[in-house]
């Protein structure tokens, strides 16, 4: 049997983006939310799950602070969740009716293409982020801190934890800025289009550098959001990466439509 290609599809134009337009795009995100959430429920629910088996094992192990550098490296594997619910936006804005088989066999049907690319590209940028988080670590606080915190958490509030803490943080930001710089569109393109990932990704780039205050502003609010959605165990995830999302595919579509 013959593997029908598709023809490579046109890199669409940019346009401009104002801060003004990022409430709209939130609202729009809450709104396909409110029409399917089960979807979104199922989705973050990989997520929720996963924070609390690693509070689990890190708890039991003693290490609780290992959650620290999985925290801030979070929203490098935020775009993941994303796949699913771009297809479910995708669906509503064609007013297409949402089954659970064709929702989760398009999902599936993305491996053929070049989300496996991009899911690879930022799996090895958070496993990255994890080496450098424990390196910045030990420089910081020395070996034998790292069987001193779980008994002794306070030494994370002296000059060299501090210290450790703003560095980390500082890295793990850099690592984020550059992985959205990379997906804010690249992702929604290569699924949305056929697209090679290294076009999708400059197209992105080139998205964000045409955009940067509005772009900026997205990216805090995204991280922000995130944070305060790990707070209370992971639960507020639930409703935060749905939202996140589906917003996300909108912002694509504010910006290429």
């Amino acid at each position: 049997m013959q593997t029908i290609v598709s023809p490579p599809s046109e890199v669409p134009p940019i346009r401009d983006l104002q801060a003004s337009d990022i409430p709209d795009i939130l609202k729009a995100g809450w709104n396909d939310f409110k029409r399917a959430p089960a979807f979104g429920l199922m989705f973050s629910g990989f997520y929720v799950l996963g924070g609390i088996v690693l509070w689990m094992v890190f708890a039991a192990q003693g290490e609780e602070w290992w959650l620290i550098p999985f925290a801030l490296g979070f929203p490098l594997l935020a775009p993941f969740a994303a796949i699913g619910l771009y297809t479910v936006s995708r669906k509503l804005e064609a007013q297409e009716p949402l089954i659970w088989r064709e929702v989760i066999a398009s999902c599936v049907s993305e491996k053929d293409r070049q989300t496996p690319s991009m899911a690879m590209l930022i799996l090895m940028m958070f496993m990255f982020w994890v080496f450098v988080a424990h390196t910045t670590f030990a420089l910081f606080m020395g070996l034998s801190a790292f069987t001193n915190i779980s008994s002794s958490p306070e030494i994370l509030l002296t000059g060299n934890g501090l210290m450790m803490l703003s560095i980390g943080t500082l890295i793990g930001a850099g690592f984020a800025a550059m992985l959205f710089s990379f997906t804010v569109v690249g992702l929604p393109l290569i699924m949305d289009r056929e697209i090679d990932i290294i076009t999708a990704i400059l197209t992105s780039m080139r998205a964000v550098a045409a955009n940067p205050v509005s772009m900026a502003i997205w990216a805090l609010v995204i991280a922000a959001s995130l944070f305060v959605g790990m707070l209370p165990m992971f639960l507020g995830l639930f409703i935060v990466l749905p939202v996140l999302g589906h917003a996300s595919w909108h912002m694509y579509r504010r910006l290429t439509s």
